[in-house]
């Protein structure tokens, strides 16, 4: 459906993607490489090496103007921004206007009078007095206004600003190099911004002159020196392993003494029970032994348990895994994720940094991510132009062996799939994914899918008209004609009919459906309530502003009745026995928390979700002999709640222990790297004498 909003975080306001590098080797202070010209004025947007868009600015006597576009898999953000600076080069105003990335209407606006802040986004008007210098960060702008802070933070004597609306802005230097374009060679140097979000934004300057900002997967150049993004999208990637790799020395536990968490009691996945009082040891990655609630001996660390519960590691089966994503799925117990779709290099950077344990992260089972070229294509994977490169995709990736399926997506041609499929099979891979464009769920049922991916892309069949291409934001906001479905007609129940009759699972990535259906601008979005005060400031303000566009009255209603239809549907694939698989295309973390929260509305358990996301999905993925339940012998992957999620399942929202791969975390220590305030205490600990 979306590969995360992260995308749209990342070139739209410039907070970077999932895999966001980070690592500070510095101090800000006077740029080490004078500019030499003017500043360029036109910059490429790149995704993988793609051209998507552009970023184009046009200095004024005491500010500038900028406008901003890309679009890729269809959709991405229009901004056109007017900036004024005052003598000390900090915002006087600022104002913004466009859409962002998922269509909704950006009205953006900011000015510095008498003393007072004042600016207005999608959360609201806001307001506030100031009593020394401070630097507006906008919540929806092009990734421009890093040269802006950056300037205005190299003038500081510390490289720190408060910021508005709220944290802090920090510049740090980080490497001198050299790039060749058409523009001839240049010395620039990468810094990062820090203080607002979850991870510092990296970014490059010549002298005091914009030259880009740098991702793993995401690159905005200067023009003419597009040839650099693969080296520079590297040199962010390590970055980030630079960074992580510090926080992982901070926060692992790792022992030389058998650990034994003592006093729990045990969630069995199986037969979705708890358990009376006991303890769990591991040495190594294994679980040794499961013994008395007390039980101990010379020589082990151990953990107080406090007679909290022991569940099972969770399994995300919707991710499109990075770099931050993998850490905060540590810290909420999430040790196992299926990734479906990503820049395959980066991707194997990122899953080996995982299991040399230089970076926290889950457990990664791979898809294969197969697009076809279109304007409209999503820039991952591979991409394919017929159907004999769609069947070489299936073979490349089945030679690789790390692959347990193939994913199709939306600019494939329907008549490509049986081959696809029929090279999947000889090759032992699953298939499933998006319904492409042109075609409905039932045709790819038949074709031979063995999983269809996110609701929208089942319910969307019944609702379209023929030649209406999915390819754009329409496969979102044509999800507004649910209200007027029938889901006892005939089209429906066909649909229902043919996935049982064949086997067919659904990933519905319920969550994400609620964030576009239900978020509205200046409302707390009902997803992220119970744990949105503890994020950073930009996290937060993100969480008031809308998706989709919800122009009308009767846009409001029909969304809401979407989701309504949603739920119905889900509830009623349910009870026909279709196998559901929780993923998020959130990001995991707190977001499968919230997944797994909303299939109670439809009539399953907590104990059933919680055997279901644990157990269900390392039996379905075929890894059930080492994953899934806390038995002796099996993968020491498991968390720690205080109280018992098997009577309210809230209570797995609150962590304070993951052992991950026989490696001991702290939620309460992992937290505060990111900006995040913790949710619950360390556990009493003690070591062997």
């Amino acid at each position: 459906m979306m590969a995360y909003k992260g995308l749209a975080a990342v070139l739209a306001a410039s907070v970077l993607v999932a895999c966001s590098p980070a690592g500070e080797s510095g101090q800000a202070g006077t740029p080490s490489a004078a500019a030499s010209g003017p500043e360029a004025t036109v910059f490429t947007v790149l995704v993988g090496g793609t051209p998507i868009g552009a970023l184009e600015i046009a200095p004024g006597d005491d500010g500038y103007t900028i406008d901003y576009e890309y679009r890729n898999n269809g959709r991405g953000p229009t901004l056109a921004e007017t900036v004024t600076l005052n003598a000390d080069g900090l915002p006087q105003s600022w104002s913004v206007e466009g859409a962002s990335t998922f269509g909704n209407p950006v009205a953006e606006s900011y000015e510095f009078i008498d003393g007072e802040a004042r600016w207005t986004d999608n959360t609201g008007e806001n307001s506030a007095p100031l009593s020394e210098d401070a630097f507006y960060v906008p919540e929806n702008a092009s990734p421009y206004w890093l040269a802006i802070a950056a300037r205005a933070l190299m003038a500081d004597e510390d490289g720190i600003l408060p910021a508005i609306p709220g944290g802090e802005l920090r510049l740090s230097e980080m490497d001198a190099l050299d790039v060749t374009g058409e523009g001839g060679d240049r010395s620039v140097t990468s810094y990062s911004i820090a203080g607002t979000g979850l991870n510092p934004v990296y970014f490059l300057m010549h002298g005091e002159n914009f030259f880009g900002v740098i991702s793993p997967g995401f690159t905005l150049l200067e023009q003419g020196y597009e040839g650099e993004d693969e080296r520079l999208r590297a040199l962010a990637a390590e970055y980030g392993a630079r960074r992580f790799e510090q926080i992982q020395t901070r926060v692992a536990r790792e022992y030389d003494a058998p650990v034994r968490i003592s006093n729990v009691r045990i969630f069995d996945s199986r037969n979705l029970t708890l358990g009376e009082p006991a303890s769990v040891l591991v040495e190594d990655n294994r679980i040794v032994s499961i013994d008395g609630p007390d039980a101990g001996r010379d020589g082990e660390v151990v953990i107080d348990g406090a007679g909290g519960t022991l569940v099972p590691g969770l399994f995300d089966m919707h991710g499109h895994m990075g770099e931050t994503a993998a850490f905060l799925n540590i810290a909420a117990g999430v040790t196992s994720v299926r990734d479906m779709g990503n820049n395959n290099d980066v991707l194997d950077g990122l899953v080996e940094n995982i299991r040399s344990g230089r970076v926290a992260g889950p457990r990664v089972f791979r898809s294969g991510f197969i697009e076809g070229r279109s304007p409209f294509s999503s820039n991952n994977g591979i991409i394919v132009e017929s159907e004999e490169e769609a069947v070489a995709a299936v073979e490349t990736y089945a030679a690789r062996g790390d692959m347990h399926q193939v994913k199709i997506y939306n600019s494939m041609r329907p008549e490509w799939i049986p081959a696809v499929v029929e090279a999947a099979r000889a090759n032992g891979l699953r298939v499933t994914g998006h319904v492409p464009a042109f075609t409905n769920a039932d045709a790819m049922i038949a074709a031979g899918y063995d999983e269809m991916t996110h609701i929208n892309q089942i319910m969307l069949g019944w609702v379209l008209e023929e030649g209406e291409d999915t390819r754009s934001l329409l496969r979102l906001t044509a999800l507004r004609r649910l209200p007027g479905l029938d889901l006892e007609s005939a089209p429906v129940q066909a649909t229902l009919d043919a996935l049982v009759e064949n086997g067919v699972a659904v990933d519905p990535t319920f969550a994400i459906h609620e964030a576009l259906l239900l978020s509205r601008n200046g409302e707390i979005s009902p997803g992220v309530i119970d744990y949105i005060d503890h994020m950073p400031v930009s996290n937060q303000r993100s969480a008031r502003s809308a998706w989709a566009d919800i122009a009308t009255p009767e846009d409001d209603v029909n969304y809401r009745g979407a989701f309504d239809q949603v739920t119905a549907m889900l509830a009623m694939m349910h009870e026909r026995g279709i196998f559901l698989v929780p993923g998020t295309d959130l990001g995991g973390s707190f977001s499968l928390h919230r997944e797994l929260e909303l299939y109670q509305t439809i009539g399953m358990s907590p104990a059933e979700i919680l055997g279901w996301a644990s157990w269900g999905m390392a039996d379905y993925l075929g890894a059930g002999e080492d994953l899934g339940s806390i038995e002796e012998g099996k993968i020491a992957d498991f968390f720690l709640v205080p109280g018992d999620p098997t009577a309210d399942f809230k209570e797995v929202k609150t962590i304070s222990l993951v052992v991950a791969d026989g490696r001991v975390y702290f939620p309460s220590e992992i937290y505060p790297e990111f900006g995040i305030r913790p949710f619950t205490e360390v556990p009493a600990l003690t070591k062997p004498q």
